[in-house]
């Protein structure tokens, strides 16, 4: 109960306490990543069909989406956007703006984008059949990401608590966790859950490989932003599955 306890205090603002969780057990939360996505997503799907349709309801359920998660995946995209136009390809350099806390100009024009991008699939979906889906297969694998891109891809930093997730992710169960997310997917969304999924793999592989690329593996921000990325990845992909 513990490592569910240490994941949604983690990755939302639900109150809930941390009680000096071990480091095994920090590392087992990780598998709970994708439940506490589908917990957010409930919400945001119950927004969608108490609000109906119209721009003041896409924005208002993006706000709840952000709120939810304290800003913390969008400080890392924030990040990582900084750092990769800073850095000018050194990974020496990307690493070390990436641990500046001042958001420059590139993380800020990364979070309107991502921002403007979220609130018009939104709003798209919510004047479609079905749309609400999404709302809550976004959140569900945007977290589920992370569980493959720490079992495929070395972490570069040499503390954090990203370095307690994965020196302790237990890798069988990670691997089971990820398929039965990607079947319960499936069942759940019909065709616009293998459209979230396509969606969702296409933003993973391509951030996966440009972290490989840049850095040799991943942070705790560039999983948090890929975290934003596969979400919006997926509401585009829903959408044009579902128009």
């Amino acid at each position: 109960m513990k490592p569910f306890l240490v994941a949604l205090r983690f990755l939302t603002r639900f109150p809930v306490s941390w009680n000096s969780p071990t480091d095994e057990e920090v590392g087992r939360s990780m598998l709970y990543y994708p439940l506490v996505g589908l917990l957010m997503g409930l919400p945001l799907a119950a927004m969608a069909w108490a609000l109906g349709e119209g721009v003041l309801a896409a924005a208002l359920i993006v706000t709840a989406w952000v709120l939810l998660t304290g800003l913390l995946h969008m400080d890392g995209l924030a990040d990582t956007a900084d750092a990769w136009i800073g850095g000018l390809g050194d990974r020496e350099r990307t690493l070390e703006i990436m641990k500046d806390p001042r958001c420059g100009p590139a993380g800020v024009t990364a979070l309107i984008l991502l921002v403007l991008v979220k609130f018009a699939a939104v709003f798209e979906l919510l004047a479609l059949p079905g749309g609400w889906i999404a709302l809550i297969l976004a959140p569900l694998l945007g977290r589920a990401v992370v569980l493959p891109l720490f079992l495929l891809t070395g972490y570069v930093r040499s503390a954090g608590m990203a370095t307690l997730l994965a020196r302790h992710l237990p890798r069988r169960g990670a691997w089971l966790v990820t398929a039965g997310v990607a079947l319960a997917v499936i069942i759940l969304g019909g065709m616009a859950g293998v459209w979230a999924l396509a969606g969702a793999a296409l933003v993973f592989l391509l951030g996966r490989a440009w972290m490989v690329h840049r850095l040799g593996g991943t942070t705790g921000d560039t999983a948090g932003g890929l975290i934003e990325l596969v979400e919006a990845g997926v509401l585009l992909a829903v959408v044009l599955a579902l128009q």
